[in-house]
């Protein structure tokens, strides 16, 4: 079994090489000036092998350094991507798809990202358990980056009339407080019980090791991380045209398509340590990740907005509100225990699916 797995990931690993082929492509569709749709979907998926090497330079950094930091690390590379193209978009003024992108990484990370790894890891095993205190930590935390985005928009119905500004200054605010929440859940995490983080290797697989190196690992994680940046250029210029050209609204494209493009490397990081049956990795990453986006990515977008010129609010639409609240009380629900099973990711997965095709019908 183990020397099949260890096929099944080498086979991954060659696919998401091969997929590299896109980076040089993407970069001469635009010079040709070829349509959006060319452009958007050719820098789409060079960003998934680019984000994919950063998966697994951040795991090979993980058997080196521990499951709480490397989740950290896999969690905060993978996000990179997505903060990226995000800033790309900001920077473009497209603030609408700056937030649909947000809404869809949280959901996005503990709804397809974790679901799917508890399905892979369940069909191989009958029972699967983490650390509960840890995932309930993760979980109240995502409730209160929830409520850092419900705050602002019950706030603009119920304040009708006030000045905008003031609209504007509460989500700086906010986004203030978050980021410290942020910077104290670190210190949590790495200092005062990081032992709750250590994690343990699974039966079976265990935690392996990795053949890179620290400076191999960081060094691909440097260079990939520049070619995402580029490509996420690409990507941000084509999106509009690209989404019109394909009947899509720029909320969709940005829940599902650059959500699940941005975050290709906790996709793949998260899937391949649950096949080792590492789950406290795997939450770390998927959880950890929402979180990350939450308190940390949606702050420093609202901060870098003011650079730009363009201040951005924290005001999400009425549907963007409550697909994170669905999102934040099923995965409440589902770590409560400590424990999960397959039949756990399938109605994780399922929540994903009926909040992607409501985006898809939800009129622009």
């Amino acid at each position: 079994m183990t020397k099949s797995l260890t096929g099944n990931l080498f086979s991954l690993e060659n696919i998401l090489n091969l997929l590299l082929v896109f980076v040089p492509v993407a970069l001469v569709l635009h010079w040709m000036e070829a349509t959006p749709v060319a452009v958007f979907f050719t820098s789409a998926v060079a960003i998934i092998p680019l984000a994919g090497l950063m998966g697994r330079a951040t795991e090979a950094l993980a058997v080196k350094l521990g499951e709480g930091i490397g989740g950290l690390l896999n969690a905060t590379f993978g996000n990179a991507a997505e903060l990226i193209i995000a800033l790309m978009a900001l920077r473009a003024g497209l603030h609408d798809v700056v937030k649909a992108s947000i809404t869809g990484s949280i959901i996005g990370n503990i709804l397809l990202v974790f679901g799917l790894s508890i399905l892979v890891a369940g069909v191989k095993s009958e029972r699967l358990s983490f650390n509960r205190t840890a995932a309930t930590m993760g979980s109240t935390l995502l409730t209160l980056g929830g409520i850092g985005l419900i705050v602002p928009a019950v706030f603009h119905y119920v304040a009708i009339g006030q000045d905008p500004a003031h609209e504007l200054e509460l989500s700086t605010e906010i986004a203030v407080v978050l980021f410290l929440t942020y910077v104290l859940s670190l210190f949590f995490v790495l200092r005062t019980h990081s032992h709750l983080y250590t994690g343990a290797a699974g039966d079976g697989e265990g935690r392996g090791q990795s053949h890179w190196t620290m400076a191999w690992a960081t060094a691909i994680l440097i260079g990939a991380t520049v070619f995402v940046a580029l490509m996420s250029e690409l990507l941000v210029e084509s999106i509009e045209h690209a989404a019109t050209a394909l009947g899509m609204t720029d909320i969709f494209v940005g829940v599902i398509l650059v959500a699940i493009i941005g975050n290709a490397a906790e996709h793949s990081t998260a899937v391949l340590v649950a096949l080792k049956k590492r789950m406290d990795l795997a939450m770390n990453i998927a959880i950890g990740s929402s979180l990350q986006i939450a308190l940390f990515v949606a702050p420093v977008l609202v901060f870098a907005s003011y650079l730009f010129g363009d201040p951005m609010d924290l005001r999400f639409t009425n549907f963007e509100v409550v697909a994170v609240v669905i999102s934040g009380a099923v995965i409440n629900l589902i770590t409560s225990d400590g424990e999960s099973n397959w039949m756990e990711g399938v109605q994780l997965l399922a929540v994903y699916v009926i909040l992607a095709v409501a985006f898809f019908f939800l009129p622009a």
